[in-house]
């Protein structure tokens, strides 16, 4: 069975979500952030980075990045559909999830990992207080040029929508109200409502 590392609220939930759509059987394994888990020697031989997600697979491979996750799922169950067969829509696809790597989460990231760019409390304080101008120019982009209808490939659900779902659960707390981007408010709803999202919330992954 797959094993699957995560850490509640953040980026690994996209690949719960898109292991229940795609209906496969895994494993949950918590890594406790508040104990820094993800830095003790048990976690870093299976993940060096120190980061969730990591995808420990049956042969006891293990697979890390997000997208990479992302896209072996869809590559293992062809037939939930997760990943378009048409080249131009799967381009598009990943566009939006790379977008949501590089740069809205780096933006969030700011906030409480200023550790990784800086050396002083000075330098936190101002990342952090610089997150939800910049967090709120991302929501404007995913408002007006990622969501091209009711999800990210306008009527069909796709990777990218996972991965968006969770990147805006973060926008409250980054101080950006969510009610100025109808698009977004829409989407988020609908996500909530899918039986993938709804199972991972009663497993406590959100």
């Amino acid at each position: 069975m797959l094993s699957l590392y995560y850490t509640p609220g953040t980026i690994s939930v996209a690949v719960a979500v898109a292991l229940e759509e795609a209906g496969l059987p895994y494993r949950a394994v918590r890594v406790d952030f508040a104990t820094a888990e993800q830095t003790k020697p048990d976690y870093l031989a299976i993940n060096p980075k120190g980061r969730v997600p990591a995808l420990r697979l049956e042969d006891d491979t293990i697979l890390t990045e997000t997208g990479a996750l992302l896209d072996y799922v869809a590559a293992i169950a062809p037939k939930a559909g997760l990943s378009p067969s048409d080249a131009t829509a799967a381009a598009q696809m990943r566009s939006a999830m790379y977008y949501l790597a590089s740069t809205m989460h780096v933006a969030h990231a700011h906030k409480m990992r200023g550790s990784r760019w800086a050396k002083h409390q000075s330098s936190f304080d101002d990342m952090t207080a610089q997150v939800p101008e910049t967090m709120a120019a991302c929501a404007d982009f995913v408002e007006n040029d990622i969501l091209r209808g009711p999800y990210v490939l306008g009527d069909a659900f796709s990777l990218a929508d996972p991965y968006l779902f969770v990147v805006c659960n973060w926008l409250e707390g980054d101080g950006v109200e969510t009610a100025a981007y109808p698009k977004i408010t829409a989407f988020m709803q609908q996500m909530k409502a899918r039986d993938s999202v709804v199972t991972v919330k009663d497993k406590g992954m959100l």
